[in-house]
């Protein structure tokens, strides 16, 4: 389980992009519609960086 939510290229990825568009959506404008954009993209990257490791723990759980 360690490693599946420890130091990965996937996991530096996954916070990389949302800290990235949080971060630039948040300095860039103050539209609260370019925020909550930037806030959708960011809870549709962490959704689908879970479904990854989701599927990777469930190959390697010995039922």
């Amino acid at each position: 389980m360690r490693d599946l939510l420890g130091p990965t290229s996937l996991n530096l990825a996954a916070l990389a992009v949302v800290a990235a568009l949080l971060g630039i959506a948040h300095f860039s404008s103050p539209s609260p519609l370019v925020r909550y954009g930037a806030w959708l993209a960011a809870f549709a990257v962490w959704m689908a960086w879970f479904v990854v490791v989701a599927r990777e723990w469930i190959s390697r759980a010995d039922f």
